[in-house]
């Protein structure tokens, strides 16, 4: 089974918003990542707006063809946005206001009523759910009561041990796709995965439908082209 790539552009608003112009064009940044064969698009709209702004969602959605993943904490403007965008899937991610990047997963057993919830709401407007979680079996199977679709495991910990040559940091990812498996959700996975872990992340997590990666992609498109490393993660999530 071929593992999906959803790039996150919001590295390239970052750089658009750097200079308060419209350079680079993000949407036509997000068709080229298409026609190179990327199967998504993912953005995270913050409340401060300081890289994709919530117009940009907007703007976005005639032009992804392919999936659409919004990703966030599900308050009341990130809410009226994904029930207006309605995006192919939404990510609930548990950021604090004025968080620089995501830095854990949710708690889903002190959160599970809300998240229950957000969750239906969701579910009764078409569109696809992911909760974020670390890969604690106890979070996992909360999750699972939410009535979330997948789960999206933040990958942090793994890349960390991975880069310091322990590949035993994969085990508890492991053990968590599996379980993932048993109750029948669907597993994605997504941070600071890069063109050096993707392949051994990959090739250890049963039934892994997607990974959206940002940051080291267009990193590495600095160095390799944009086009090039997009086809290189298609090569080694095959």
């Amino acid at each position: 089974m071929m593992t999906k790539l959803s790039v996150n552009i919001n590295k390239i608003a970052t750089l658009r918003n750097a200079r308060g112009g419209n350079s680079p064009d993000l949407l036509e940044v997000a068709k080229d990542i298409q026609k190179f064969g990327a199967q998504g698009i993912t953005i995270h709209p913050r409340p401060d707006e300081r890289h994709i702004r919530y117009q940009d969602a907007r703007d976005l959605k005639p032009i992804v063809y392919t999936e659409f993943n919004i990703e966030g904490n599900p308050q009341h403007n990130f809410m009226d946005l994904v029930l207006e965008c309605k995006p192919t899937q939404v990510t609930l991610v548990p950021d604090a206001i004025g968080a620089i990047t995501s830095s854990a997963g949710w708690d889903t057993k002190n959160n599970q009523d809300y998240l229950t919830d957000v969750i239906a709401e969701f579910k009764r407007n078409g569109i696809r759910t992911s909760i974020f979680v670390d890969p604690k079996l106890e979070m996992i199977e909360a999750a699972k009561k939410t009535g979330t679709d997948r789960i999206e495991l933040y990958t942090e910990e793994f890349a960390h041990q991975f880069s310091l040559g322990n590949k035993t940091g994969i085990e508890p990812y492991v053990k968590a796709a599996v379980f993932a498996n048993e109750l029948e959700l669907g597993i994605n996975a997504g941070h600071d995965l890069s063109l050096d872990n993707i392949k051994f992340f990959k090739d250890n997590i049963p039934n892994l439908l997607e990974v959206s990666i940002g940051h080291a992609l267009i990193c590495e498109a600095l160095y390799l082209g944009l086009d090039n490393v997009v086809n290189m993660y298609l090569n080694k999530l095959k």
